[in-house]
């Protein structure tokens, strides 16, 4: 696993901003000024430890202990009428504290309230998994467990679900290039062709803002669109094509653009 180091130039900086800006903190009340959730939170804290809790942008989060993820979220289930899971995931914070949170997104149809439940674990630390609560924790805690390596017990099937896997890391874990490594420049070459086939073809260019002008498919220049095999070397390029927003036999009752006849306007009306 790739060694956590700081992550000042491991990836890039937005242009505007420091990545490292943190913003100010949103306006946070007591859970005691909402009737309902008010109400929640004294069954909740009956019931378990809660560490913290208030209400965010309308939303009541509350912090619990990592071993009874389970159990509140069967509790929130059946006895306070939050009968959907919409979202649960980590956030890495391995640099600032040491491990992740993890988060559930919970929506009650019925009081049309929602509720966030959030939770603190060690880098390495395991974390029961709530799929026999909710089935749609299937794919999200896989989906944890491949970008973060959040490491889920009694999951059904735990294996990565986007990256391969033979994958090398965790893509969304703050240290990991955004550009990816080595092993990521090479990965569909060796895997399709063989290693021995690395100085026949090279690496991948895995930067997103590169953009080939021999590219005979001319996805990123609109309005200069080339026939697949085209053969354009040479540097000569074909004239102009028309812009056109909607392919031939595209929707009926929308009407195609035309460049030749589209009027740009110097201020609005």
């Amino acid at each position: 696993m790739r060694k956590y180091t700081p992550k000042n130039d491991v990836q890039k900086k937005s242009y505007f901003s420091d990545r490292f800006y943190v913003s100010p903190q949103t306006p946070k009340s007591e859970p005691s000024s909402d009737e309902i959730y008010s109400a929640d939170m004294e069954s909740l804290q009956s019931n378990f430890i809660i560490l913290d809790s208030f209400i965010e942008i309308t939303e009541l989060v509350i912090f619990i202990n990592p071993e009874d993820n389970v159990k509140v979220l069967t509790f929130l289930r059946d006895e306070l009428e939050y009968d959907m899971l919409m979202e649960l995931s980590a956030i890495d914070y391995i640099a600032a504290r040491g491990g992740f949170e993890i988060f559930y997104e919970m929506l009650s149809l019925t009081k049309r309230k929602r509720m966030r439940v959030k939770t603190f674990i060690r880098q390495k630390q395991p974390i029961e998994s709530v799929y026999s609560v909710f089935k749609m924790a299937n794919w999200a805690e896989r989906e944890m467990y491949d970008m973060y390596g959040v490491k889920i017990l009694n999951h059904p099937n735990m294996k990565r679900i986007i990256m391969p896997d033979d994958w090398y890391d965790h893509p969304l874990r703050k240290t990991y290039p955004l550009q990816g490594d080595e092993a990521a420049q090479w990965y569909e070459v060796d895997k399709i062709f063989g290693k021995e086939a690395r100085d026949i073809i090279g690496p991948e260019n895995r930067d997103s803002a590169m953009i080939d002008r021999y590219d005979t498919k001319r996805f990123s220049r609109l309005g200069h669109e080339v026939e697949y095999g085209v053969d354009i070397t040479d540097g000569k390029e074909p004239e102009h094509t028309p812009l056109g927003y909607q392919e031939e036999g595209g929707v009926p009752i929308i009407k195609k653009l035309k460049e030749e006849e589209s009027i740009i306007l110097e201020k609005r009306r």
